[in-house]
């Protein structure tokens, strides 16, 4: 009896792994047919049943039911808890904190606190962006309150463009943190090029949703898009 069980138990599990893989399989291909330009990564079941949730190259997320014949675009929320969540923002999070934590901090410009570390952000900057050049002034007082702010590249203009080659020269300039407040306070530095993370840096912005700058990624996956001084800054972190 136990042993009947127990294989039936397994041929359930067995079937029912088969059978979300023939689903998945046929999303795949009935999207493929109708959405030839949308590039599916993953695709899993949703909060609710029935639904699927098919990521794409830039980490956006549609719905759709098991064979693709129905499909919705927008945010899925959730009100289980007795309070209003965003669950498929709450999926880019993870995604943006999965990506931006596999970048190696050699390919990063890091302004480090002088003491302890209480927080840590990234952002996403343009040399040439106003807000950015206000928003690095503020670096000093956010090292000081203990924020730890990692630069990556996005050049707005895109690769080849003026402000490009300025993060390449700031990116491969002898001292990174002199060269990038340097061209920041649109002082010249000496064009230069080198092996380096700038093209890339901008296409993973692009993937994670940044549309402007400076977009800061918080710890949590949270994008903050614009410009925020540090104290209060500092305060939405529970820092100060």
């Amino acid at each position: 009896m136990k042993l009947w069980v127990t294989l039936a138990c397994c041929l359930g599990v067995m079937f029912g792994a088969l059978s979300a893989s023939a689903g998945e399989k046929e999303i795949r291909e009935n999207l493929s047919k109708t959405i030839p330009q949308l590039v599916v990564v993953q695709i899993e079941k949703s909060e609710i049943e029935g639904l699927f949730r098919v990521i794409d190259e830039r980490g956006q997320a549609i719905y759709t039911n098991s064979d693709a014949s129905y499909f919705l675009s927008g945010e899925l929320y959730s009100l289980a808890s007795g309070s209003l969540v965003n669950v498929t923002e709450q999926g880019r999070q993870k995604a943006r904190m999965s990506q931006v934590s596999a970048i190696s901090p050699a390919e990063k410009i890091v302004f480090k606190p002088t003491g302890e570390t209480k927080a840590k952000i990234v952002v996403f900057t343009d040399i040439d962006c106003g807000y950015c050049r206000k928003l690095h002034n503020e670096v000093p007082r956010m090292n000081e309150l203990g924020i730890e702010v990692s630069y990556l590249a996005f050049p707005r203009a895109g690769v080849g463009s003026e402000s490009y080659n300025k993060f390449v020269s700031a990116w491969c300039a002898d001292d990174k943190l002199v060269a990038l407040t340097d061209a920041k306070s649109g002082r010249a530095i000496p064009p230069k090029t080198c092996a380096n993370p700038v093209a890339a840096q901008y296409e993973l912005g692009m993937e994670l949703g940044v549309t402007g700058t400076p977009a800061i990624l918080l710890e949590d996956g949270s994008l903050l898009p614009g410009y925020v001084p540090a104290d209060q800054l500092a305060q939405g972190l529970g820092i100060l």
